[in-house]
Protein backbone atom coordinates (compact mmCIF):
# COMPACT_ATOMS: atom_id res chain seq x y z
CA UNK A 1 0.00 0.00 0.00
CA UNK A 2 1.31 3.64 -0.89
CA UNK A 3 2.41 5.84 1.37
CA UNK A 4 -0.52 8.47 2.69
CA UNK A 5 1.55 11.71 1.93
CA UNK A 6 0.63 14.80 4.24
CA UNK A 7 3.28 17.39 2.70
CA UNK A 8 2.38 20.02 0.08
CA UNK A 9 1.33 19.92 -3.47
CA UNK A 10 4.41 20.40 -6.17
CA UNK A 11 4.00 21.61 -9.48
CA UNK A 12 4.72 18.33 -10.49
CA UNK A 13 2.05 16.86 -8.53
CA UNK A 14 -0.12 19.55 -9.95
CA UNK A 15 0.67 18.83 -13.37
CA UNK A 16 0.60 15.14 -13.08
CA UNK A 17 -3.05 15.59 -11.76
CA UNK A 18 -4.09 17.83 -14.74
CA UNK A 19 -2.90 15.63 -17.41
CA UNK A 20 -4.56 12.00 -15.76
CA UNK A 21 -7.79 14.16 -15.36
CA UNK A 22 -7.76 15.52 -18.83
CA UNK A 23 -7.03 12.73 -19.86
CA UNK A 24 -10.31 10.54 -18.08
CA UNK A 25 -12.56 13.81 -19.36
CA UNK A 26 -10.74 13.51 -22.94
CA UNK A 27 -11.89 9.41 -22.69
CA UNK A 28 -15.09 9.62 -21.12
CA UNK A 29 -14.04 8.40 -17.55
CA UNK A 30 -15.23 10.03 -14.68
CA UNK A 31 -12.85 12.30 -12.24
CA UNK A 32 -13.31 10.14 -9.21
CA UNK A 33 -11.47 7.11 -11.42
CA UNK A 34 -8.95 9.65 -12.60
CA UNK A 35 -8.50 10.66 -8.66
CA UNK A 36 -7.83 7.31 -7.80
CA UNK A 37 -5.42 6.79 -10.17
CA UNK A 38 -3.63 10.01 -9.18
CA UNK A 39 -3.61 9.29 -5.57
CA UNK A 40 -1.97 5.62 -6.99
CA UNK A 41 0.73 7.75 -8.58
CA UNK A 42 1.60 9.88 -6.03
CA UNK A 43 0.58 8.40 -2.37
CA UNK A 44 -2.31 10.45 -1.66
CA UNK A 45 -6.03 9.50 -1.24
CA UNK A 46 -8.07 10.14 -3.79
CA UNK A 47 -10.08 12.77 -1.29
CA UNK A 48 -7.18 14.71 -1.25
CA UNK A 49 -6.85 14.50 -5.06
CA UNK A 50 -10.72 15.89 -5.56
CA UNK A 51 -10.14 18.69 -3.51
CA UNK A 52 -6.64 19.36 -4.92
CA UNK A 53 -8.28 19.26 -8.57
CA UNK A 54 -11.81 21.36 -7.49
CA UNK A 55 -9.74 23.97 -5.29
CA UNK A 56 -6.75 25.23 -7.27
CA UNK A 57 -5.78 23.11 -10.32
CA UNK A 58 -8.75 22.97 -12.42
CA UNK A 59 -8.98 27.25 -12.33
CA UNK A 60 -5.94 27.12 -14.23
CA UNK A 61 -6.84 24.49 -17.10
CA UNK A 62 -10.70 25.91 -18.23
CA UNK A 63 -9.30 26.07 -21.72
CA UNK A 64 -8.08 22.21 -21.41
CA UNK A 65 -10.90 21.09 -19.88
CA UNK A 66 -13.67 22.49 -22.67
CA UNK A 67 -11.19 21.22 -25.44
CA UNK A 68 -10.67 17.76 -23.78
CA UNK A 69 -14.84 17.87 -23.44
CA UNK A 70 -15.24 18.74 -26.92
CA UNK A 71 -12.52 15.61 -27.65
CA UNK A 72 -14.92 13.40 -25.83
CA UNK A 73 -18.44 14.51 -27.74
CA UNK A 74 -16.64 13.57 -31.01
CA UNK A 75 -15.20 10.56 -29.90
CA UNK A 76 -18.49 9.68 -28.08
CA UNK A 77 -20.55 11.09 -31.52
CA UNK A 78 -17.81 8.33 -33.93
CA UNK A 79 -18.72 5.60 -31.30
CA UNK A 80 -22.43 6.08 -31.84
CA UNK A 81 -22.31 6.25 -35.78
CA UNK A 82 -20.21 3.54 -35.52
CA UNK A 83 -22.94 1.53 -33.32
CA UNK A 84 -25.57 3.00 -35.68
CA UNK A 85 -24.03 1.58 -38.48
CA UNK A 86 -23.40 -2.18 -37.21
CA UNK A 87 -27.17 -2.19 -35.96
CA UNK A 88 -28.28 -0.72 -39.34
CA UNK A 89 -26.21 -3.70 -41.07
CA UNK A 90 -27.70 -6.17 -38.78
CA UNK A 91 -24.53 -7.16 -36.61
CA UNK A 92 -25.19 -8.21 -33.15
CA UNK A 93 -27.96 -5.63 -32.82
CA UNK A 94 -29.08 -6.31 -29.38
CA UNK A 95 -25.66 -6.93 -27.91
CA UNK A 96 -24.85 -3.25 -28.89
CA UNK A 97 -28.04 -1.92 -27.24
CA UNK A 98 -27.52 -4.03 -23.76
CA UNK A 99 -23.54 -2.70 -23.72
CA UNK A 100 -24.68 0.72 -24.49
CA UNK A 101 -27.20 0.69 -21.40
CA UNK A 102 -24.46 -0.97 -19.26
CA UNK A 103 -22.40 1.65 -19.89
CA UNK A 104 -24.67 4.31 -19.22
CA UNK A 105 -25.91 2.03 -15.84
CA UNK A 106 -21.97 2.64 -14.93
CA UNK A 107 -21.57 5.90 -15.62
CA UNK A 108 -24.75 6.61 -13.51
CA UNK A 109 -23.26 4.25 -10.58
CA UNK A 110 -19.70 6.45 -10.86
CA UNK A 111 -21.23 9.52 -10.70
CA UNK A 112 -23.64 8.85 -8.00
CA UNK A 113 -20.17 7.32 -6.41
CA UNK A 114 -18.28 10.93 -7.23
CA UNK A 115 -20.81 12.82 -6.01
CA UNK A 116 -20.93 10.77 -2.52
CA UNK A 117 -17.24 11.41 -2.08
CA UNK A 118 -17.51 15.10 -2.61
CA UNK A 119 -20.07 15.00 -0.11
CA UNK A 120 -17.99 13.24 2.28
CA UNK A 121 -15.25 15.56 1.46
CA UNK A 122 -17.17 18.47 2.21
CA UNK A 123 -18.77 16.82 5.56
CA UNK A 124 -14.86 16.76 6.35
CA UNK A 125 -14.52 20.40 5.24
CA UNK A 126 -17.15 21.72 7.46
CA UNK A 127 -15.65 19.53 10.57
CA UNK A 128 -12.26 21.22 9.18
CA UNK A 129 -14.01 24.87 9.41
CA UNK A 130 -15.63 23.78 13.02
CA UNK A 131 -12.24 22.74 14.83
CA UNK A 132 -10.48 25.86 13.25
CA UNK A 133 -13.32 27.92 14.59
CA UNK A 134 -13.50 26.47 18.09
CA UNK A 135 -9.21 26.72 18.22
CA UNK A 136 -9.62 30.37 17.26
CA UNK A 137 -12.35 31.34 19.91
CA UNK A 138 -10.40 29.52 22.07
CA UNK A 139 -7.31 31.44 21.25
CA UNK A 140 -9.52 34.77 21.38
CA UNK A 141 -10.41 33.43 24.92
CA UNK A 142 -6.72 32.85 25.95
CA UNK A 143 -5.70 35.84 24.79
CA UNK A 144 -8.47 38.33 26.95
CA UNK A 145 -7.29 36.68 29.78
CA UNK A 146 -3.79 37.33 29.09
CA UNK A 147 -4.95 40.81 28.41
CA UNK A 148 -6.49 40.89 31.67
CA UNK A 149 -4.13 39.30 33.73
CA UNK A 150 -1.00 41.83 32.11
CA UNK A 151 -3.89 44.80 33.09
CA UNK A 152 -3.84 43.81 36.90
CA UNK A 153 -0.03 43.04 36.90
CA UNK A 154 0.59 46.58 35.90
CA UNK A 155 -2.18 47.80 38.13
CA UNK A 156 -0.07 45.94 41.10
CA UNK A 157 3.45 46.83 40.04
CA UNK A 158 1.82 50.91 40.16
CA UNK A 159 0.84 50.09 43.53
CA UNK A 160 3.68 48.54 44.63
CA UNK A 161 5.25 51.76 43.02
CA UNK A 162 3.49 54.27 45.18
CA UNK A 163 3.49 52.32 48.25
CA UNK A 164 7.43 52.28 47.64
CA UNK A 165 7.71 55.77 47.25
CA UNK A 166 5.68 56.47 50.43
CA UNK A 167 7.44 54.37 52.71
CA UNK A 168 10.68 56.23 51.28
CA UNK A 169 9.43 59.65 52.49
CA UNK A 170 8.14 58.22 55.71
CA UNK A 171 11.91 56.97 56.44
CA UNK A 172 13.42 59.93 55.26
CA UNK A 173 11.43 62.06 57.43
CA UNK A 174 12.03 59.65 60.17
CA UNK A 175 15.37 59.89 59.36
CA UNK A 176 15.19 63.88 59.52
CA UNK A 177 13.44 63.36 63.03
CA UNK A 178 15.82 61.12 64.80
CA UNK A 179 18.85 63.91 63.72
CA UNK A 180 16.55 66.92 65.28
CA UNK A 181 16.01 64.52 67.92
CA UNK A 182 19.85 63.80 68.36
CA UNK A 183 20.92 67.27 68.21
CA UNK A 184 18.16 68.66 70.87
CA UNK A 185 19.85 66.01 73.23
CA UNK A 186 23.41 67.01 72.65
CA UNK A 187 21.88 70.37 73.21
CA UNK A 188 20.13 69.79 76.65
CA UNK A 189 23.26 67.90 78.45
CA UNK A 190 25.68 70.45 77.30
CA UNK A 191 27.38 72.78 79.87
CA UNK A 192 28.06 76.30 79.43
CA UNK A 193 30.47 79.23 80.91
CA UNK A 194 30.32 83.13 80.83
CA UNK A 195 33.84 83.93 79.79
CA UNK A 196 34.47 87.68 80.66
CA UNK A 197 33.65 89.07 77.98
CA UNK A 198 29.48 88.15 78.08
CA UNK A 199 30.18 85.09 75.30
CA UNK A 200 28.83 81.60 75.97
CA UNK A 201 31.34 78.81 76.16
CA UNK A 202 30.37 75.14 75.47
CA UNK A 203 32.23 73.09 78.02
CA UNK A 204 31.74 69.52 76.98
CA UNK A 205 33.49 69.90 73.37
Amino acid sequence: MAVKRQDAWTPDDDMILAEVTLRHIREGGTQLSAFEEVAEKLGRTPAACGFRWNSTVRKKYEAAIQIAKSQRQKRLQERNRSQSHRVKSGEDATGDSLYTIDNIIRFLRQYKNEVAELKRQQKLLEKEIEEKEALLSKLEAENNEMKAHLEHVQSDYRLVNDDYRTLVQIMERARKMALLTEEDEALSKAKFRMEENGNLERLDK
